[in-house]
């Protein structure tokens, strides 16, 4: 069943219940990195503009009960200064005040409610607290795609009671690009998964293994495929259960005639830690550890991408967050930038690897889900989506 779009909806003179992904990093009660909130934006925007009243909420972290330090209040703060008019916090996202607020809310103003997560009802999808939401408003909205792959109250529960429902620009973007990666995707398809485990990534390389023609691994996840080849990691990250499934997948790939295309040298160090000097070479020496893809793979995999039509990434190549280990990554991102390949790249971790680079700009999408995109590249059915369906 197709997902209804904002633009389907009769929006004047309601008030509209807007499921957004505030998840936003903080240090000291500041935001560290708005791009979660800058991605709803034209969402908002939109609402307001077309006369409605917009009530916005999220979750933020994972708190078990109310903790101040969860409070949204730096986005509602954020929010005030990006869209040029007041948005106040509600108290609790449910409730009599909350209730108030909600009801005086003027047409093309947004509100903002209390961390959703504030109540363990939100996770358990409580149908009374979903009751509770819906509550003062006539219209659904759900834009945060990072959390569709949960069943909660907010992105579940309150469609059962708010029969007017669509997904936000941002929500339907994430389903056309990654839509289009399943759904006759131009060849050569390239897929580059890194990370640090196989087993996050085990499902995605068997969906994956269908469709695309050739799949390139680095991360830590590629020490666990190379042991199970027999060849010596040093002290590299491996998932020592998980070598059996490795080489079933090896396998797999060979079964279909997809090229796996796994790390020929490295780059290694003593320790992952700051100030770790890089070595490179084909081999790792026992008392050292595999951080990141070496010069000839990077050559190997920019050479891959010089033919491709589509390519998806997920997962950065190496331990991006120190500089010395960053190299694979940011010279494999360039020159996918560069291609003229669709490209798609998911998980915060990539998207963090690659950001405040010029050509990061040149990506076709990148995609704000973390555990979403994977399970949706795992060809699952996403609950929060399913749910808009009508």
């Amino acid at each position: 069943m197709p997902v209804p779009s904002l633009k389907d909806l009769s929006l004047k003179g309601k008030k509209v219940l807007v499921r957004c992904d505030f998840n936003v990093p903080l240090e000291g009660g500041k935001i560290t990195d708005t791009s979660r909130i800058d991605a709803s934006l034209d969402t908002i925007r939109y609402i307001l503009g077309q006369g409605a009243a917009a009530v916005l909420c999220s979750h933020l972290g994972r708190p078990k009960e109310r903790a101040p330090e969860l409070s949204l209040k730096p986005v509602a703060e954020y929010l005030s200064q990006v869209l040029g008019a007041k948005v106040s916090l509600a108290p609790d996202c449910i409730g009599d005040i909350t209730l108030r607020l909600i009801h005086d809310l003027p047409m093309g103003h947004a509100l903002l409610l209390e961390n959703l997560r504030f109540h363990r009802e939100e996770e358990a999808n409580d149908r009374d607290f979903a009751h509770e939401l819906a509550r003062g408003k006539q219209v659904y909205v759900n834009d945060a795609f990072g959390t569709a792959h949960r069943a909660h109250a907010s992105t579940v529960g309150v469609v059962h009671f708010l029969s007017e429902r669509a997904a936000g620009f941002l929500m339907m973007r994430e389903l056309e690009a990654l839509g289009a990666l399943t759904v006759n995707p131009e060849h050569p398809y390239v897929a580059i998964l890194g990370g640090a485990k196989v087993s996050d990534k085990i499902g995605v390389l068997k969906n994956l293994m269908t469709r695309v023609d050739a799949i390139l691994i680095g991360g830590a996840m590629a020490y666990t495929f190379l042991k199970a080849q027999g060849v010596a990691v040093g002290k590299s990250r491996v998932e020592e259960d998980k070598l059996e499934l490795a080489r079933e997948v090896l396998a797999l790939a060979s079964s279909r005639n997809v090229r796996v295309i796994l790390p020929c040298d490295h780059a290694f160090a003593d320790a992952p830690e700051a100030g770790a000097v890089a070595q490179t070479g084909a081999f790792i020496p026992d008392d050292k550890m595999g951080l990141d893809i070496g010069p000839e793979t990077i050559r190997q995999f920019v050479a891959e991408l010089a033919g491709a039509r589509t390519v998806v990434w997920n997962g950065p190549l190496g331990l991006f967050e120190l500089p010395a280990f960053a190299v694979g990554t940011l010279a494999v991102g360039e020159a996918l930038a560069n291609s003229g390949a669709t490209s798609v790249l998911g998980g915060g971790d990539t998207a963090a690897a690659v950001a405040g680079h010029d050509w990061s700009k040149k990506f076709s999408h990148i995609s704000t889900g973390g555990g979403a995109t994977l399970e949706f590249l795992e060809g699952r059915e996403l609950p929060g989506v399913k749910a808009l369906e009508r």
